[in-house]
């Protein structure tokens, strides 16, 4: 059967469709914001990714005969239904912010317009899609910002399936890593692929010091005219590894002069102290450009440590802590409604961190002129679309922002002295991707100007200073009098 994962689906998106669909219910207009609450690990932030799949999975829908849906629709009383489903295709509209873009909780990353059941039923592909990529790509940002070196994504074997392999790479890559190791990936994104040589490659030409030398002179003769790296680990790295290493090297004729990359990769054992005694070995012999590569396990902290230790590391490798987004793996996007026809609507909790902002929104981000510092973010607001203050920022008038929680805490922007940028834009309309595509590498590209207009201590890793982000008196009002009339309809309610 035919893998469309437009359909990549839980079974209650389709039991919720049937009543629309009966009711009368399928054609209201509704709008659904997906967003996140909490970014992982104490981030301040996190990067998007995933947008290009999305608007392909909207595209898929409505590409499968109705015997599909018998599968899990069965029976008379559903026929009718089905047929309906083989049919329906998505013909609303989409906002979103462009791939690379960093959003901060309770933003909009993707609005979805359309009818009740068309956008109903998109809720958990696009939930998977995006929360993973934003989980990868967001700790993608976080091991790249630990360090000014290269850092590549070689985690595919660790990923969660071919997939989460393949897409998995792309997010990180947007999200600062150099290259990744997935050759799909480089094929399908243009991103190209690395790679060199595992231990079996070593051994595989007798297990013995010797062998070990017959393996790099082999690779460098079959490699000549490529980037050469060599895994000097297998048996010893400084009492053999290094110096078969170099002895290989010279014999080829590779020193300083090789017009391209030449190096080795260090993949255990204390990497600061190998890699400074590596370094030493190597200058002593006259190879004072051939780089150290670095694998075995790394992540953000880990990186962070070898460079304040002084590490002679000129490039990292990182695995399973990128590809699965090791210590956070769960990425926390939600999918709600926030208006149905024209009616503002919100999810009411218990827990107050799930209350969520109502009604059709949209983001702007404000950036100064800072003589010393250049073009700075300074705010982010959410407004309803069209609202009191959204009409002053598109106009560049003088407006004041407060914080939510704080009405005290407010900030004054003067006309003239900001200019402002809305996060979110048209992707989809009438069903129909209607946006400029972009390559793997301007959104890599995007994603780094971005980051260069957040100041350095809201991009640090440990205890960011938190960027101002905050919504427009209009939509706080909206939920404020949605929240009290509930309020006083619960306190009144009795049977």
């Amino acid at each position: 059967m035919e893998f469309n994962n437009a359909y990549c689906s839980d079974k209650y998106q389709y039991t919720m469709g049937k009543s629309f669909f009966e009711s009368g219910f399928k054609d209201r207009t509704a709008i659904f914001n997906l967003f996140y609450r909490k970014a992982p690990e104490n981030n301040n932030w996190a990067v998007v990714s995933g947008v290009d799949e999305v608007m392909e999975m909207v595209s898929n829908l409505g590409k499968m005969p109705a015997g599909f849906f018998e599968k899990f629709l069965p029976g008379d009383e559903n026929a009718e239904y089905r047929e309906y489903l083989s049919g329906m295709k998505f013909t609303g509209n989409i906002y979103a912010m462009r791939e690379g873009e960093i959003a901060f909780p309770n933003q909009p990353v993707i609005i979805v317009e359309g009818p009740m059941i068309e956008a109903q039923v998109l809720e958990t592909p696009m939930l998977c899609i995006m929360n993973h990529q934003m989980a990868v790509a967001t700790k993608a940002s976080r091991v790249c910002r630990a360090t000014n070196k290269p850092v590549s994504e070689f985690g595919s074997r660790r990923a969660h399936g071919p997939w989460a392999a393949v897409y998995g790479a792309k997010a990180a890559i947007i999200a600062g890593c150099a290259n990744t190791s997935n050759i799909l990936t480089g094929t399908l994104f243009g991103c190209g692929s690395t790679g060199t040589m595992a231990h079996s490659y070593v051994t595989s030409f007798g297990c013995s010091v010797s062998g070990e030398y017959h393996a790099f002179d082999t690779y460098i003769k079959t490699h000549k005219g490529e980037a050469l790296i060599l895994l000097v680990d297998t048996y010893d790295t400084l009492k053999c590894g290094v110096l078969n290493a170099i002895r290989a090297y010279k014999d080829n004729g590779i020193d300083d002069s090789y017009p391209l990359m030449y190096g080795i990769r260090l993949d255990s054992g204390d990497l600061a102290y190998l890699s400074t005694e590596c370094r030493r070995i190597l200058d002593d012999h006259g190879l004072k450009e051939c780089k150290i590569f670095a694998t075995n396990s790394l992540d953000e902290y880990i990186i962070s440590d070898l460079e304040r230790q002084g590490a002679c590391i000129d490039s990292y490798g990182v695995g399973d802590a990128i590809a699965t987004s090791k210590a956070n793996p769960c990425f926390g996007n939600v999918y709600k409604l926030v208006q149905i026809d024209s009616e503002p609507v919100l999810k009411r909790s218990e827990d107050k961190v799930k209350l969520i902002n109502p009604g059709f929104q949209i983001t702007y981000r404000i950036m100064k002129h800072d003589e010393e510092a250049g073009n700075i973010f300074k705010a982010d607001v959410t407004c309803l679309r069209g609202d009191s203050l959204s009409r002053k920022i598109e106009a560049g008038e003088t407006f004041t922002i407060y914080d939510e929680y704080d009405r005290y805490k407010f900030k004054t922007f003067e006309a003239g002295t900001y200019t402002a940028s809305a996060l979110q834009s048209q992707v989809i309309e009438q069903g129909e991707i209607c946006c400029v595509r972009h390559t793997l590498a301007e959104k890599k590209a995007y994603y780094d100007r971005t980051l260069s207009h957040f100041s350095p201590s809201e991009r640090r890793l440990i205890n960011p200073h938190y960027y101002k982000v905050d919504i427009s008196d209009d939509l706080y009002d909206t939920k404020m009098e949605i929240i009290n009339r509930l309020s006083k309809e619960i306190h009144e309610f009795h049977i």
